[in-house]
């Protein structure tokens, strides 16, 4: 049971960084109905804005810090909120009009061109991400090894989900998000800004990329250009999973992939399965839940009128 339990804490863990991914997944497909595969490369560059912001804000706010660690949460969130909102002008809005194969297409290329940049820029070798926190594990609980790092990926996960809820429920960009979801045409003959409120979106989701990518690079100190390619694989599987345009269901479907990986990687040998076909696994339970629910596990079904 101890050994059970260590598995849920690990797979929590590692499925809250998806989750904080696949949220943006699902807001951008809620609003345009289309998937931006450069979201995976934005959680990249997160990772890498703490890495270069950290040694500044470090000096000033105090070495291995809370206060250091959330300045740098919050400065690499801006840094990726204003590239998802520029990605989107420079980008998506001159084809929103154009077919969907288009656009996708074109997120294809953005998600190429910020991966050949990033190594361009950064450099194609991976990089050690600075202690930021003082990670350790915490002790009086037994046989379990809880780290620091877990519970603040945790903690940081939970938080910025209800901030995300508060948003979506309570506020007026949120009840815009909202109507422009259900019927973009209906929403601007009410006044609704589609653009304002599409950018808004795009930072937003990427804000919440950026927070993954510093939590992943606290908790797996390596960083590198191309990091950013099987996480947004796999939270696009989880949005899927979850209901692709539900915001619970996105969280579930991350915590739910994250869980499966580790499980298999902790029970390899009892279930045997190698550890490496974790993947593997994760997407098999992805086409069977879809095979008896294609909307998947929270998501509606969309009637469309012919």
């Amino acid at each position: 049971m101890t050994e059970f339990i260590q598995q849920l804490i690990n797979g929590l863990s590692l499925g809250a960084i998806y989750a904080l991914i696949a949220l943006g997944y699902t807001m951008v497909y809620g609003i345009l109905r289309f998937i931006n595969f450069a979201h995976g490369d934005v959680y990249m560059v997160g990772a890498y804005m703490g890495f270069y912001l950290a040694p500044s804000i470090m000096r000033g706010f105090g070495q291995k810090s809370i206060a250091s660690g959330i300045v740098i949460l919050v400065a690499a969130m801006a840094i990726c909120a204003a590239l998802g909102i520029v990605i989107e002008r420079l980008v998506y809005r001159p084809l929103r009009n154009r077919p969907k194969l288009t656009v996708l297409i074109t997120a294809i290329g953005v998600s190429l061109f910020l991966e050949n940049a990033g190594q361009y820029v950064f450099g194609p070798d991976p990089k050690a991400f600075p202690d930021i926190i003082n990670d350790h594990a915490i002790e009086g609980l037994g046989d379990l090894t809880v780290t620091v790092s877990q519970v603040l990926v945790l903690a940081v996960t939970v938080a910025l989900l209800l901030l995300l809820t508060w948003i979506v429920k309570k506020t007026k960009l949120g009840m815009a998000m909202r109507a422009l979801s259900f019927n973009p045409v209906a929403a601007s003959l009410m006044g609704i800004n589609n653009d304002v409120v599409i950018a808004f979106t795009f930072g937003l989701g990427s804000a919440l990329a950026a927070a993954a990518g510093i939590l992943f690079a606290i908790s797996y100190p390596s960083i590198d250009p191309l990091m950013g390619i099987l996480p947004g694989l796999k939270a696009f599987v989880a949005a899927v999973l979850g209901g692709i345009g539900n915001i619970p269901g996105a969280a579930l479907g991350g915590v739910l992939i994250g869980l499966v990986e580790t499980l298999v990687v902790g029970y390899s040998d009892t279930i045997h399965i190698p550890s490496t076909y974790r993947d593997a696994v994760a997407f098999a339970i992805l086409i069977l839940i879809l095979l008896f629910k294609p909307t998947g596990l929270l998501g509606a079904a969309d009637r469309e009128k012919v």
